[in-house]
């Protein structure tokens, strides 16, 4: 068991996407290619299962951090809940994607400034489904898409399935009594290098609606068959389940296990070599 449970920690991990579902392709397409300067990756259309999907980022999937974003045929708007916080893009210059942003018809929900209390320069946006994208300015990027925030019930909790279920690395936290809250930031590498998880924690608020949009972070694996038995022993001890036992998807034969976290929220573990299969 207990070389089971050092699994994580030695497994080749890498946020890969998040998954979530959006009223109208063309339009999410044009407005993250114009505004954020996303590029479209790859686009695939299933009718007999009547959806369709787009992977957009700031680089290639085998190296960089991506959206896939699903459309339902006939559904042309969604729930986001509570729950869901924002995602985050990095950028050099906050007050000039901020303008072009503004200039292509963007909703800017936070006009660009630094943080309260601090100097870090930030601005807040909405796309148009509502999903809010955060603004970070830094001086230097490694992968502009930096972040994913999702609120939980209980942090500690939350952190410790995290960093034993999943193989995540508590990269700092930070608490703001005047806000009312704590955030807990956790990544595979450092926070200038790699995409980040953030987990925040609003005092006296133990549950949180999920809505129907958001739907899944997706993480790379060695070995899925491994990786969910250790889901499988941390979920009895913290929370969670597993959702989809670990084998190949029928017709793609790319092997994934998902499961949820305390809060319900999902992951899904992508066996390494499949994916890479699977781009190519």
């Amino acid at each position: 068991m207990a070389d089971l449970l050092e699994w994580p920690k030695q497994d080749k991990r890498r946020l890969l996407h998040v998954v979530y579902r959006v009223g109208d392709l063309d339009r999410t397409i044009k407005f993250y290619t114009e505004c954020f300067g996303m590029k479209l990756l790859r686009q695939r259309d299933v009718p007999e299962e009547k959806y369709a999907n787009a992977f957009l980022g700031f680089g290639p999937e085998e190296s960089h951090f991506v959206v896939e974003l699903t459309y339902n045929y006939g559904v042309s708007s969604y729930d986001i809940g509570d729950g869901f916080g924002h995602f985050a893009i990095a950028t050099q210059d906050v007050y000039k994607l901020a303008e072009h942003i503004r200039s292509k018809g963007g909703n800017i929900t936070r006009e660009p400034g630094p943080v309260q209390g601090g100097t870090t320069v930030i601005a807040f946006v909405k796309d148009p489904d509502g999903y809010t994208f955060g603004l970070i300015q830094r001086p230097t990027i490694h992968d502009p898409f930096c972040q994913i925030m999702l609120r939980v019930g209980d942090l500690e909790r939350s952190i410790q399935f995290y960093e034993k279920a999943v193989g995540l690395k508590l990269l700092r936290k930070v608490d703001k009594p005047e806000y009312k809250y704590t955030a807990a930031l956790l990544g595979y590498a450092e926070e200038h290098e790699t995409t980040v998880l953030e987990l925040t924690y609003n005092y006296g608020v133990t549950e949180h609606s999920k809505g129907n949009a958001y739907a899944q972070i997706a993480i790379g694996t060695d070995d899925v068959y491994k990786s969910a038995e250790v889901v499988s022993a941390i979920a009895q001890e913290l929370g969670g389940k597993i959702t989809r036992p670990p084998g190949p998807i029928p017709g793609i034969n790319t092997k994934i296990t998902s499961f949820l976290d305390p809060d319900g929220w999902k992951t899904v573990l992508v066996d390494n070599e499949d994916f890479l299969k699977e781009l190519n």
